[in-house]
């Protein structure tokens, strides 16, 4: 008998969007029912309906996509951003924050995933990667992925000794 495998241990772990705003179609439609209420006509069902099913609906398709593009996973073997996964072997080193008001080089680099750039709510962290390849890690809890993205890439790499 086979022995079924261990899923990896999870670092790190941001699911991208809450199912939560999915509340915002019945709010919506019962809105639209008060609306009518109050304003003497009784309730007509066709229009609050349609404000739940179109505001259910479109938040269905944005929340879905955000779980799928801006969900973040970091185990000991691999960095997952969105669709991109890359593996912790070809993280070389862990920038430091920028301070004051300079914009530091790593800012340039392009955003892990297959986003265009950093999303919205999220902020960088740069990576050297090999081949002298620069990359931006996100997530909206920052702080917390750096501190595990370095102690990984320490534990493999001994930090550079300061000039």
């Amino acid at each position: 008998m086979t022995e079924p495998s261990t899923p990896p241990q999870v670092l790190f772990y941001e699911q991208g969007a809450s199912w939560w705003w999915l509340l915002a179609g019945p709010a919506a439609g019962a809105a639209m029912a008060l609306i009518q209420l109050s304003a003497g006509y009784g309730i007509q069902w066709l229009v609050p309906g349609i404000f739940f099913v179109l505001v259910t609906g479109f938040l269905w398709i944005q929340v879905k996509a955000a779980r799928i593009h801006t969900s973040v996973e970091l185990t000991p073997d691999h960095l997952r951003q969105g669709e991109e996964r890359i593996s912790i072997d070809d993280i070389v080193r862990i920038y430091p924050e920028p301070t004051g008001p300079d914009v530091a080089k790593w800012q340039s680099s392009r955003a892990l995933g297959e986003l265009t750039g950093v999303p919205r709510g999220r902020k960088g962290i740069g990576l050297k990667l090999t081949n002298d390849r620069g990359a931006q890690a996100w997530a909206r809890k920052h702080q917390r992925l750096r501190t595990e993205l370095t102690r990984l890439v320490e534990e493999r790499i001994p930090p550079e000794p300061s000039a």
